[in-house]
């Protein structure tokens, strides 16, 4: 059955597949070299833009995306040809890491702009320096909460192929709108038209939130629209290079 999945999806489940298997045995000395952090952070590589695709934060994470990905990339592989599949998989992921580390440049912003109202030197924060907090007690609390958050988004990397695999399968939605997909808790199946809709408001709402719980869901709506727009305009010429 592997042998029948068309090669560019084929090739993209056995490299993450690979990938997951070194990472599992060489730990957190690989991950900080590939996972994706956040393109001002001191730990920030040019390479992780591309690597933290091929990267997943556990079995259930890597099973699910694989899963996705086998269920939705061979028909769009057939469907676009080699050349479109592979920029729409990589183009999708480039687009979730870019959506992503906006929001964070966003949030980073205006972390920093009330650190500073609280007299506190961020660059030199950024920077490895040893800072002091002063003032009041309530202060001294509120900056070491902007801190934490600050923190966690410049040390926090950002792994998964979601990114990419939302982009796929935004595009299948695209070209394929009344196509009927079944999902979990949902005893019917539904038209993926109006699936992807509902998928991508939940994500907005808590990639803005902050109720993500860990997952970066505004990484998702990135690679969906992209996925989403490569496909409306290559639906016009569809039978043009198919």
């Amino acid at each position: 059955m592997f042998n029948n999945i068309p090669p560019i999806t084929r090739n993209i489940i056995i490299i993450n597949v690979i990938v997951f298997i070194v990472t599992s045995l060489m730990g957190n000395q690989i991950i900080g070299y590939l996972a994706g952090f956040y393109p001002f952070s001191p730990y920030f590589k040019s390479w992780q833009i591309i690597t933290h695709m091929f990267m997943h934060g556990g079995l259930m994470h890597i099973l699910f995306n694989m899963f996705t990905l086998f269920s939705f990339g061979p028909v769009l592989e057939q469907t676009l040809g080699d050349k479109k599949y592979l920029i729409l998989y990589f183009a999708s992921g480039l687009g979730a890491f870019f959506l992503f580390n906006l929001w964070n440049f966003v949030e980073v912003q205006q972390i920093s702009a009330e650190l500073q109202q609280l007299g506190v030197n961020v660059g030199a924060y950024l920077s490895g320096a040893k800072i002091e907090l002063a003032g009041s007690s309530e202060a001294v609390l509120r900056q070491k909460e902007l801190l934490g958050s600050l923190q966690d988004i410049t040390t926090t990397p950002m792994v998964g192929a979601s990114g990419a695999i939302f982009g796929v399968v935004a595009a299948f939605a695209t070209l394929y709108p009344d196509s009927k997909i079944g999902i979990m808790f949902i005893p019917v199946p539904i038209k993926v038209k109006y699936l992807l809709p509902i998928i991508v408001v939940i994500s907005v709402y808590l990639g803005v939130s902050g109720k993500g719980g860990g997952i970066a869901h505004l990484a998702h709506v990135g690679g969906a629209l992209v996925g989403w727009l490569l496909a409306r305009n290559w639906k016009k010429h569809l039978y043009r290079f198919n």
